[in-house]
């Protein structure tokens, strides 16, 4: 069977088509911009030439694309929006439309006449797809799994930031571990509207997958046999992001604690500190919080004090050098694919079908630990 498995995350999109005939790592790979950054360059470009801008399809995500729409705006030039692909602003419409943004309706953009028409989507599939076309690659698949980033639709009177650790606390709380972050197609919750809209656009696809990209690194960091937890460590395991940093404390019996954070927000010293305090089981939420961060969670205080740190993400240098001496995984010989590792044992999970050819694959008779 195959997998095609997409991290979207701010800098880039890392793709996988995984083949249960082959081994991992001669699976195909491409690391490739992010849908954001293109359309920011997009944007930008009509910015410099003074065009006027619809932007329409689905949410996707921030951070470059809606920096772009912003400046554009503020620069006095004609900007448009249809509601869903405004919230990748913001869900508060009226704010999107105080930047000067005009938002306009289905009906609307029919008799609009705009120079540029920019369509949203954190899917790129038809360019992935054209892409292996052009190499002769047979690009069909069983599954597809996409991971995003996801705030969460936070009603006006909530913080974002406790919203969404709020979600993450209660799915680790439910109890399914990290693959609980993986919905299939039809079955992810309204209010986390970033996954909903991939969903929508995996619309075609009977068997598929959504996913939190955090939760999806993490998975796939665990991939890594020098990060599972055994009788003597625990494993501090973070991914530290270009936005955000999740880690999440784990022992042989599962999750003991997490913490989220903004990246921007901590020094690699502070950053340090809340990871020993997680694996002691003595990080507050409000030291989190009060920080500018997301929060902090501790549902078990660890039996041994003994614990290991493992480090993946794109800012994962921060923690070069550390004290800590952290063990930087990764998994199959390859640390940009960790979140799509971590998708194909969300598949696995999530599809009992097709559970244990994936896993027959993914599995190694044993481990050969390195003799230094």
């Amino acid at each position: 069977m195959r997998i095609l498995a997409i991290d979207v995350g701010t800098g880039t999109q890392d793709i996988l088509l995984f083949d249960t005939e082959q081994t991992v790592e001669n699976a195909l790979k491409m690391v490739m911009p992010s849908p954001t950054l293109m359309v920011s360059r997009r944007i930008r470009q009509a910015t410099s030439r003074r065009l006027s801008i619809l932007f329409c399809g689905y949410q996707m995500g921030g951070g470059p694309s809606a920096w772009a729409l912003r400046d554009h705006a503020l620069a006095g030039l004609p900007a448009f929006a249809t509601p869903e692909a405004a919230q990748t602003l913001d869900d508060d419409l009226s704010k999107v439309e105080s930047l000067g943004i005009k938002i306009v309706s289905d009906d609307e953009v029919k008799n609009l006449k705009v120079d540029v028409v920019i369509r949203s989507g954190d899917v790129m599939l038809e360019q992935i797809l054209s892409a292996y076309a052009f190499f002769g690659v047979d690009a069909k698949f069983d599954v597809i799994a996409v991971a995003v980033f996801d705030h969460g639709k936070a009603p006006p009177d909530i913080s974002d930031r406790k919203f969404r650790f709020d979600y993450i606390r209660k799915v680790i709380a439910n109890g399914e571990g990290l693959a609980g972050f993986a919905y299939r197609r039809d079955d992810v919750p309204q209010s986390m509207s970033r996954l909903a809209a991939v969903a929508a656009q995996l619309g075609g696809y009977t068997d598929a997958i959504v996913m939190d990209t955090a939760p999806a690194a993490i998975l796939g960091a665990l991939e890594d046999p020098a990060s599972w937890p055994d009788d003597q460590y625990s494993s501090v395991v973070v991914n530290v992001g270009n936005f955000h940093s999740l880690a999440f404390h784990i022992d042989e019996q599962g999750v003991l604690g997490l913490f989220e954070h903004h990246t921007g927000e901590i020094s690699p010293g502070f950053l340090e500190e809340l990871l020993v305090e997680l694996a002691s089981g003595q990080l507050t939420n409000q030291k989190v919080f009060d920080s500018m961060g997301h929060g902090a969670e501790i549902f078990r205080i660890p039996d041994s004090g003994s614990a290991k740190y493992v480090v993946v993400g794109p800012q994962r240098n921060v923690l070069y050098g550390s004290d800590l001496k952290p063990y930087f995984a990764a998994p199959y010989g390859d640390q940009m694919l960790v979140g799509c590792y971590g998708l194909l044992r969300a598949v696995a999970y999530r599809f009992p079908n097709y559970r244990e050819e994936i896993v027959t694959s993914l599995e190694r008779k044993e481990v050969i630990q390195p003799d230094w």
